[in-house]
């Protein structure tokens, strides 16, 4: 299984980006797909999880109503839409994918998952 994280980079505060995670070794479509991060010295942080055999999302607090989930299983291929970016979105984004069947309300769990990519820095300025 190999999972790789792309479209990370530099931002100005209020603009977006668009993070993919494109999966082999393993279809999409039939687990739940996270997106984490981690910031220097805080602890890794669930933002964004799509459950694949149903499409349904969950999403941290401090990403709610800002950043979009979404797959495309043609491509096995979950993305990340990041909007009106802030300075304290800047992290390590990493995917990631659990084999365990979990509802979308434990996929902000970074414990329940088994794959992990190798991360892309984000990184927002004001």
């Amino acid at each position: 299984v190999q999972l790789v994280e792309s479209g990370g980079g530099w931002v100005q505060a209020g603009g977006s980006l668009r993070l993919s995670c494109a999966g082999s070794g393993i279809t999409f479509a039939r687990y739940t797909i996270g997106w984490f991060r981690q910031a220097p010295g805080k602890e890794r942080e669930g933002v964004a999880c799509i459950v694949g055999s149903d499409d349904t999302t969950n999403y941290g607090n401090s990403v709610k109503g800002r950043f979009t989930i979404s797959s495309d299983n043609a491509k096995n291929t979950v993305y990340l839409q990041m909007n009106d970016l802030k300075p304290e979105d800047t992290a390590v984004y990493y995917c990631a994918v659990t084999t365990v069947t979990i509802t979308r309300l434990a996929g902000l769990s970074a414990g329940l998952y088994d794959y992990w990519g190798q991360g892309t820095q984000v990184t927002v300025s004001l």
